[in-house]
């Protein structure tokens, strides 16, 4: 339990896995929108954890914690939330299905894997090398068939899930708004290029106006700084595989990614929620509010 709080202290997750995603649906999609949590997952596979290095919260350095509960409610505004359970350190959603790093397997790879992309080079690929402040996960090499099965079992059905909830609401509405809900941590990491900087409260990526109409992104950004929220754009994350991927505003597909400084409802330290968590939970169900409002018929002429 957290003491300052009275929250259940979300552990490390190791027990046997029903399924890697979960889609928290409303009783009618009454919005054009989509939310998703893709690095929220604390399930943490026991022969995973034998692999690492790292004691149990040191592996979850990569965890955006709490976003799913964050933004729990979407679907009381009428748009389903699909939360990964599954964490990042064991296989990354928001990457390329093959972004690969060879200096972690014992086998070559395969022609068809990108070995050589910005998020491989950082040690941030689909299976990754290390967490975010930069420590090594693994103790041994790794196959190339684990990192398969991982992106078969895990990668590939949270994708599809997302591709069936994005193409419904299209059919549905004719056009949808995905939203990418993460966290990131308070001060840049050893492999951030704002290095040792303290961050702003939020960020919020649209590949530079490519993946979500700018009008879309005004309206979250000043939702946000009324709320007295200071807020950036695009730096120092812009969006990551899934924006880019399924952000086609010409395609009557918008993707924005938001990102939260933990600091504001977390101990970075202790991986526990703190004060400021139902506040800001609170307010991000004012965010939904205004993001689920918006009019298909607007969204469709932005």
């Amino acid at each position: 339990m957290d003491q300052a709080t009275g929250h259940a202290v979300a552990s490390t997750q190791t027990a046997t896995l029903g399924a890697p995603i979960s889609v928290e649906a409303p009783v009618q999609q009454t919005a054009p929108v989509v939310f998703s949590s893709p690095h929220s997952g604390n399930w943490y596979p026991p022969e995973f954890m034998s692999q690492s290095r790292l004691d149990p919260v040191g592996i979850r350095r990569s965890e955006d914690s709490f976003v799913d509960e964050i933004f729990a409610t979407a679907p009381d505004h009428g748009a389903p939330l699909l939360k990964a359970l599954f964490p990042r350190a064991y296989v990354d959603p928001n990457r390329e299905a093959y972004e690969l790093d060879p200096a972690m397997f014992a086998d070559p790879l395969p022609d068809y894997v990108n070995t050589a992309s910005p998020r491989v080079a950082a040690g941030l690929g689909t299976v990754a090398r290390v967490v975010t402040n930069g420590e090594e996960i693994y103790d041994r090499p790794l196959t190339f068939a684990d990192a398969k099965r991982r992106i078969d079992d895990y990668y590939v059905p949270y994708h599809d899930t997302l591709k069936d909830l994005i193409n419904t609401t299209v059919r549905k509405y004719g056009v949808c708004l995905l939203i990418d809900c993460h966290s990131m941590p308070s001060i840049g990491g050893p492999m951030d290029f704002d290095r040792g900087r303290r961050r702003v409260d939020f960020v919020l990526g649209d590949n530079h106006g490519l993946a979500c109409s700018p009008t879309i992104t005004n309206l979250v950004d000043q939702t946000l700084t009324d709320m007295g929220f200071a807020v950036h754009r695009n730096n120092p994350y812009s969006g990551g595989f899934t924006t880019r991927h399924y952000g086609r505003p010409t395609m009557a597909v918008h993707a924005l990614q938001i990102e939260i400084n933990r600091a504001i409802y977390m101990n970075e330290t202790t991986i526990e929620r703190q004060n400021g968590f139902e506040e800001l939970a609170g307010k991000i169900g004012e965010l939904i509010s205004v993001i689920t409002s918006i009019d298909p018929v607007d969204l469709k002429n932005r």
